[in-house]
């Protein structure tokens, strides 16, 4: 058969046609012969070319080595810039809550002690870091880390379903955290100590949430703005990018899980884990924005994404 060696992607869209019409036949065939006893042999033969068929027609495409690549390579940089206001408005949430969340720990000390926790702040207050425990079990940290990173993003992505409030209220929660940490390891004198530790990492880690919420952001985007689209193709579309541009945080992640748990809290110089986060961060930059520059994007409405 011309499909046997590459699928039905060997055939023209009027062989296509013209293969499900005789599928369908065989198929009515082949219930009536089974209907005739004389015709066992007749019947046994339509079966297994039905069989063939099916497999043939049904069985999907082979994933490849090079779909992933061309995916990392193409796709994702694509998507990432068509979507950038929604990355860069979840960008803005972070940020906002984050800078409040610091001005009002610097005026309330209570403030940081009501949130973090009578046993965060004793340490904060020591003048400790509290990732000693990381570097004592440096895998195991590295995959609970991953885990969890993993987990707050996909939260933040699915939960655009709510009209982006459950993934806006994600990335204030994420922002708040940070803010207030920042601003009592400040007030303690340690910033140096916790911007160098977060560094190396963060500079995934944040852009890696960032995206995440972008992501949900875009399917809150396509259930209440679906434009001339009908409301359900406008979310399936808006869907489809958001669960694309979360695929794409996923080495990132692991990147920044692995960096976390091994280099970040160890006892290199401050020095080279700030080289080491501005190396990455710029190596991301180069990847989203420029990589597969030189081709033309297709618009949002128009892409089969």
């Amino acid at each position: 058969m011309q499909i046997s060696g590459r699928g039905v992607s060997a055939l023209r869209h009027s062989e296509l046609q013209e293969l499900g019409l005789l599928y369908r036949q065989t198929a009515s065939d082949l219930a009536a012969v089974r209907e005739d006893a004389a015709s066992k042999q007749l019947a046994v033969y339509l079966n297994q070319l039905l069989g063939r068929s099916h497999n043939l027609i049904y069985h999907g495409q082979k994933k490849k080595v090079s779909g992933i690549v061309r995916f990392y390579g193409e796709t994702y940089p694509r998507v990432f810039r068509e979507t950038l206001p929604q990355t860069l408005i979840a960008l803005a949430i972070f940020a906002v809550t984050g800078f409040a969340a610091w001005i009002v720990t610097i005026h309330d000390p209570g403030f940081a002690h009501r949130l973090l926790g009578p046993g965060m702040m004793e340490t904060i207050e020591r003048r400790e870091m509290w990732t000693h425990s990381v570097v004592t079990v440096k895998p195991l940290a590295s995959s609970g880390i991953m885990t969890n990173n993993l987990s707050v993003s996909f939260s933040t992505f699915a939960l655009g379903i709510t009209a982006g409030l459950g993934t806006i209220w994600m990335l204030a929660v994420n922002g708040l955290l940070i803010g207030v940490i920042g601003a009592a390891t400040w007030k303690a004198g340690m910033a140096l100590q916790l911007w160098s530790f977060v560094a190396p990492h963060g500079v995934l880690e944040l852009p890696a949430i960032f995206i995440s919420g972008g992501a949900g952001l875009e399917i809150a985007r396509g259930l209440l703005f679906p434009g001339f689209l009908p409301r359900k193709q406008s979310l399936a579309q808006a869907g489809g990018r958001g669960a694309r541009l979360l695929l794409g945080t996923i080495p990132m992640l692991v990147v920044a899980g692995v960096v976390e748990g091994f280099f970040s809290p160890s006892g290199a110089p401050i020095k080279m884990k700030f080289l080491l986060a501005a190396a990455l961060f710029a190596a991301l930059l180069s990847y989203l924005f420029l990589i597969n520059r030189s081709q033309p994007e297709p618009s949002k409405a128009g892409s089969a994404l």
